[in-house]
């Protein structure tokens, strides 16, 4: 290749990430991995090492069937928490990633303490890097961001709070934090960017945050029970329902836990339905098109495998939905081990599922109500503890 070729490839390569709107559209379409590399699931149970290990994984998934890892960043991170704690903007310019848990060691064991940073990455640079480290509350876990792009919300799990989060180009700034009462696991905006849903996992119920501009008020008085341990949480792109997943007891125990449904367009959301969906639904997320729901379903291979309730893998499950509320299994297909965080592909054609223990990235095609292991696994330098995309 001649110089001056060189140069002109660079250059152009350089404008399609540097350029915003228009440029940044038909850049490649990324996802996120948080790679956890201090928490380990062992034949004898849960165990924890020394930090300097996590990485961010950066995906691309233009060919939906073949995503590639195209480059990573050392970044803490934490399987701690929903596998919820990174997004990506929908112009795909930024990456917002939640470090929730650090380790800190008393004699030879390593126990979790809370950590309370956002790192904020930039896609569009070549290799992509990190902007700025901004501080959160106490143990941020999942987070979202608005449609419109310029409001993200992170939940605050020991903070027992949520913060919110101007975003302005490449600039993050947090603008307030709202005390919730309880433990905050996860965040899910409704499409018009006027409401947003909030997990509470410990006391198993679902808050409602109203939102006017960069300010956000909550109202106890509009939490609804789901069940135990909800952590997944996404809401269909017309605002009719929200689905939660409810993980149950810790750690797994063989017995089934639920999805459950919420009518989420109304003055008052309650919930409609519960669907069961297995032992320990880790994740979901809803397809672009809003007729499907994907699970990742631990089942027991987190647990001890001396335990009853152990299992070697775990399963991806698919959900059809109803626009008038109805929601059906319909599939679902083997995993890895712990499956943890879950999206679908652009187009919706595709799910990828995070294998913690095997270090991999499940690929699985969706063609009606169907739902087919295609085989293929992107091998990751890393244990997936989080996917998040657009």
């Amino acid at each position: 290749m001649t110089r001056s070729l060189a140069r002109t490839l660079r250059t152009a390569a350089l404008l399609a990430f540097a350029l915003p709107s228009t440029a940044i559209a038909e850049s490649p379409a990324f996802i996120l991995v948080g790679l956890d590399g201090k928490t380990f699931f062992e034949a004898q149970g849960g165990r924890n090492g020394p930090n300097g290990h996590d990485a961010v994984g950066i995906v691309d998934v233009s060919d939906e069937a073949r995503p590639r890892l195209v480059h990573t960043l050392p970044l803490d991170n934490s399987v701690y928490g929903p596998p919820t704690n990174l997004r990506v903007t929908p112009d795909g310019r930024l990456g917002l990633v939640a470090s929730s848990v650090l380790m800190r060691q008393e004699g030879t064991a390593w126990y979790a303490q809370a950590d309370n940073r956002l790192h904020v990455i930039d896609l569009a640079a070549l290799p992509p890097r990190l902007i700025e480290t901004v501080t959160v509350g106490l143990q941020p876990s999942g987070l979202a961001i608005s449609r419109a792009g310029d409001l993200a919300v992170v939940a605050n799990r020991e903070g027992r709070s949520v913060t919110a989060l101007t975003i302005r180009g490449t600039v993050v700034r947090p603008v307030m934090t709202v005390d919730v009462g309880d433990e905050a696991a996860a965040v899910a905006f409704a499409p018009d960017g006027r409401r947003a849903f909030l997990a509470k996992n410990k006391v198993g119920k679902i808050g409602v945050l109203a939102i006017d501009g960069t300010t956000l008020s909550y109202d106890r008085n509009l939490d609804m029970p789901v069940g135990p341990g909800v952590y997944g949480l996404d809401v269909t792109p017309d605002g009719k329902l929200a689905l939660t997943g409810n993980t149950g007891p810790e750690p797994s125990d063989g017995h089934a836990d639920t999805v459950s449904v919420i009518r989420a367009d109304a003055q008052r959301p309650v919930v409609i339905d519960h669907v069961g969906i297995g032992d320990t639904p880790e994740a979901l997320a809803i397809a672009p098109d809003g007729r499907h729901a994907a699970v990742s379903v631990v089942r027991g291979a987190s647990a001890p495998q001396g335990s009853p309730g152990y299992t070697p893998s775990g399963v991806v499950a698919l959900l059809a939905i109803d626009p008038n509320g109805l929601v059906r299994r319909v599939a679902e297909a083997e995993a890895g081990a712990v499956t943890q965080g879950i999206v679908f592909s652009p187009s919706g054609a595709y799910v990828y599922v995070g294998n913690y223990v095997d270090r991999t990235l499940g690929v699985y095609r969706v063609t009606g109500d169907t739902l087919t292991d295609t085989g293929t696994r992107v091998s990751l330098p890393g244990q997936p503890a989080s996917l998040g995309g657009r």
